[in-house]
């Protein structure tokens, strides 16, 4: 089992129930965790409301940045980028009304 730390902001934690953290613990099938698997969970078991504003096919939005203990997912292999027990896994949305 894998526990990583969810953190929200850009105002996507209201679509999760307007919270900006949650821990997500994830049950490896295979003995890899993946950023994918993390998002998977995250829209399976923690996001309340429009999933359509959080996932487009199997990856988050365009506008939506990603970092993996404060790292760019861009850096370290997007949704392929392992993680491990205890990382934090952030989403930020640029994206805004106007």
């Amino acid at each position: 089992m894998v526990k990583v730390k969810i953190e929200l902001s850009g105002g996507l934690e209201i679509l999760f129930g307007n919270t900006r953290a949650h821990d997500l613990e994830i049950h490896e099938i295979n003995e890899k965790v993946t950023v994918g698997d993390v998002i998977v969970k995250a829209r399976d078991n923690l996001l309340t409301d429009r999933p359509e504003l959080f996932m487009k096919d199997n990856s988050v939005r365009p506008g939506i940045l990603v970092l993996i203990n404060d790292t760019d997912w861009e850096l370290t292999g997007t949704l392929q980028t392992l993680v491990e027990d205890g990382d934090t896994v952030t989403f930020i949305s640029t994206l805004h009304g106007g």
